[in-house]
């Protein structure tokens, strides 16, 4: 061999034992390889097996916890804590629909209207009634007309009346008494007679008929009140999505107080029309009697006329 090719094979040898050495120092990064997913039946090559279970023995089961969300606050909730707390008359009065107001506020007039002619008319009738008796009774005590007008005086009762109404027919037929009957006089004192009376029954009858309409409509009226709160209340229920008794109640109250209000209204009318008018009708029998007292001292002054002259022709 040469010298050259010894100093070459001397240099090739330096240099592979220095790579050599260089390798051993700092070995080269491998290549990152992805591995295929593992199926989810098979577990994983570096996975641990699970411990075997012995027969007989229940393996602890692991729970994972549940995350918690939040109840949200409903619609009912809401609608429930701005409900009105005062469920008395007054409070749901307050809280009612302007209709169901205007509706209570009508039947609250209605039933001060029936008491206060409750008490207007009872006075009056219990007034009219003393004076009727008080002329019935002068009248029969009294032995003619003249004699009956004079105990009457300047009253300005339906009994005075009568007295006075008979002692004009009479003066009005005197001219002709000596000549006819007294029949057309007797006539025509009972049409005037009839008349009065009948005028007077009816001045004193004046406020009942209100008294009868009220009774009549004023259920009705709380009736309609009493759908219109309902119907509000049920659309509260579909906008409040609920159907909780504490946010249903209060507007089916007021709706109901409607109803009571148009009883509360109507029943004291009613009652208080039939009590007047058995008074009303008690207070014509009175009049009919002082009538028939008056025609029966016209008959007798009638007698009287023509009994007169029969005593005076023997004189003569």
């Amino acid at each position: 061999m040469s010298r050259h090719g010894l100093f070459a094979a001397l240099l090739a040898s330096v240099i592979l034992s220095a790579g050599d050495a260089a390798a051993q120092e700092q070995p080269a990064a491998a290549p990152a390889i992805e591995a295929p997913a593992p199926a989810p039946g098979q577990a994983a090559p570096g996975a641990a097996a699970p411990p075997a279970t012995q027969p007989g023995v229940t393996p602890p089961i692991e729970t994972t916890p549940t995350e918690t969300t939040p109840t949200e606050t409903g619609p009912s909730t809401a609608t429930f804590l701005t409900l009105p707390r005062d469920l008395s008359p007054w409070g749901m009065f307050m809280a009612a629909d302007i209709v169901v107001k205007a509706v209570m506020i009508g039947l609250a007039f209605a039933s001060f209207v029936t008491w206060t002619i409750w008490l207007a008319k009872s006075l009056e009738i219990l007034g009219g009634k003393l004076r009727a008796r008080r002329a019935a009774q002068a009248i029969g005590n009294a032995a003619t007309l003249n004699q009956a007008g004079r105990a009457l005086g300047h009253n300005k009762g339906p009994g005075a009346l009568l007295v006075r109404a008979a002692e004009e027919e009479t003066a009005l037929s005197a001219g002709s008494l000596d000549h006819v009957s007294g029949d057309g006089l007797k006539e025509r004192v009972t049409s005037r007679l009839s008349r009065i009376e009948a005028a007077a029954a009816r001045r004193m009858s004046r406020g009942t008929g209100v008294l009868a309409t009220i009774g009549s409509t004023a259920p009705f009226v709380g009736l309609f009140g009493t759908v219109w709160g309902i119907m509000n209340a049920f659309i509260g229920i579909s906008q409040a999505q609920t159907t909780n008794l504490a946010v249903v109640a209060p507007g089916i109250a007021e709706a109901l107080l409607a109803t009571a209000m148009g009883l509360v209204a109507a029943i004291p009318a009613v009652v208080i029309y039939n009590v007047f008018a058995r008074s009303i009708a008690g207070y014509r029998q009175i009049l009919a009697d002082a009538s028939a007292g008056v025609e029966r001292l016209v008959s007798r002054d009638l007698d009287f006329r023509t009994v007169a002259p029969a005593k005076q022709m023997p004189a003569e």
